[in-house]
């Protein structure tokens, strides 16, 4: 095992293409200093990114976790500032209705109330329209989507399922073994 993962450090190293059709289960501490690509899924019991801290990067690091949500939902926001109508065009990426479906909206206006705001038109073309507040004021809007692109139709997360012998954690065993009794 251990000539294994020598073996597989070097092909990262070297920028190799690895193929394996294989299960390993990776039981130390692993650091990987290039980029690493999976095509595929990925499971893991938690997630965080961990960088350099920006305001003292010598001394200290910062974790940050992952958004995480049984829906494949992507998470699109930014700051508009409306016209002299009240109204802002909120454009997206050309590639927005294409890879998403099923659009929730959220805004607040930012510096003063605006209670008359709304979603005049839904998305449509990769833009939505907001309006009824002041004329010149600022916005905060969030839209997220579901994903509905071919490779998750192929391949869908499916929440729960019971631990069978094709499952990474067979019955009885435990994936963190604070719930064994």
């Amino acid at each position: 095992m251990k000539n294994f993962r020598t073996l597989i450090a070097l092909l990262v190293a070297l920028a190799i293409p690895l193929a394996v059709e294989a299960t390993t289960a990776i039981t130390v501490i692993t650091k990987a200093m290039s980029s690493f690509s999976i095509t595929g899924a990925l499971s893991k019991g938690s997630g965080s990114f961990l960088i350099d801290h920006p305001l003292d990067p010598a001394n200290k690091l910062l974790y940050h976790s992952f958004v995480e949500s049984p829906d494949v939902k992507n998470i699109y926001d930014g700051v508009a500032t409306l016209d002299k109508n009240g109204e802002a065009v909120i454009q997206l990426p050309s590639y927005f209705e294409a890879l998403n479906k099923d659009f929730r909206y959220q805004f607040f206006p930012i510096g003063e109330a605006m209670p008359g705001l709304y979603v005049k038109k839904e998305i449509q073309d990769n833009q939505f329209t907001l309006s009824g507040g002041s004329p010149n004021g600022r916005i905060s809007w969030q839209v997220t989507g579901i994903r509905h692109d071919p490779y998750i139709l192929a391949h869908p997360i499916i929440p729960e399922v019971w631990k069978s012998a094709s499952t990474p954690v067979k019955p009885g065993e435990y994936i963190f073994e604070g719930y064994a009794k």
